[in-house]
């Protein structure tokens, strides 16, 4: 398995694209995740899909990540993922809890049905020769809580990682993540478990290591706007010290870098349409942020989100 450090940044739809990943990295992140790709969008030759695999040298180390529900689909998909050997391990989406994914059966339906689980992991398994790893939720709903049993089947066939999210997918989002089930999964099975779920700070990211023994912790929602939060994490579990945040300055640095890097790969128009979400989270808690994001809503080039960046700095001094 990959020998990196223990803070992750997890793979999210429409998030973790390439320019964002190599910010997570610049900033410390152990290992990154492509968005989830379809398998059967690989599997028609769909181009939009196979645009998600894009990456370059320098994000490394990386996971692919896919979904969907038939084994042999699944299978011949991941394979042509990996052909090239320039992914370091390829995961599978078991725990979407989105309507149109979990309506085809796809990310946290398979929750609800162990065998095919079994099915799945093991003919991706035979396919790829990178390590094959699973995301899964504590469960479907609050009754069926069988992340455990999911996590064993994972592992009697061929699973070489599993990273648990602990919630349902019934909770979405909301809630509070259920750790207790992450120790569980962590107590039954041999192969490294991943914690997933309310990593929103260092000290949070130290107290999941105490309570649930989890060999890393996978950050998703915490690192929008906030990139830094891997370096961080990093920090605080070697030395207890808690490093400052980011100045607003560097905020808008980071956000003018990711736009830049995100129209270097998409043109002008795409960039900026893609990374728009991004730009507003990274002004978040800043004086005349509100008036700033209402304007980024109607900017249609980086010359005009650099003017707005600019008064939005002249406003916190």
């Amino acid at each position: 398995m990959i020998q990196t450090n223990k803070i992750w940044l997890a793979p999210m739809a429409g998030i973790t694209d390439s320019a964002f990943r190599r910010l997570c990295l610049k900033h410390n992140a152990g290992l990154v995740f492509t968005e989830m790709v379809s398998a059967k969008g690989l599997y028609y030759k769909n181009e939009n899909t196979a645009d998600l695999l894009y990456h370059t040298k320098e994000e490394r180390p990386i996971g692919v990540q896919i979904f969907g529900s038939d084994p042999k689909i699944m299978a011949y998909s991941a394979a042509k993922m990996t052909e090239k050997g320039d992914f370091d391990l390829l995961d599978i989406n078991m725990g979407c809890p989105a309507p149109k994914i979990v309506k085809n059966g796809d990310g946290s339906a398979l929750m609800k049905d162990l065998k095919l689980i079994g099915e799945i992991v093991r003919a991706v398994s035979y396919a790829v020769k990178i390590p094959v790893t699973v995301k899964i939720r504590s469960g479907f709903d609050k009754n069926n809580i069988n992340a455990v049993e999911a996590a064993k089947i994972i592992e009697q066939n061929g699973g070489a990682m599993v990273a648990v999210h602990g919630r349902t997918r019934e909770q979405q989002y909301r809630g509070e993540a259920d750790w207790e089930i992450i120790t569980k999964v962590k107590q039954a099975v041999k192969i490294p478990v991943i914690g997933n779920g309310d990593v929103t700070s260092p000290e949070k990211a130290l107290k999941m290591f105490e309570e649930t023994g989890c060999d890393a912790i996978m950050i998703g929602r915490a690192a929008q706007g906030d990139p830094w939060i891997f370096e961080r994490c990093v920090h605080f579990i070697k030395t207890r010290e808690i490093l400052p945040p980011p100045t607003f300055k560097e905020r808008i640095d980071a956000a003018l870098n990711h736009l830049e890097e995100a129209i270097a790969e998409k043109s002008e128009f795409v960039g900026i349409a893609e990374t728009r979400k991004h730009l507003h989270w990274y002004t978040k808690g800043m004086p005349g942020a509100s008036e700033a994001r209402a304007k980024l809503n109607k900017a249609e080039s980086i010359n005009e989100i650099k003017e707005i960046f600019a008064l939005l700095l002249c406003a916190d001094t």
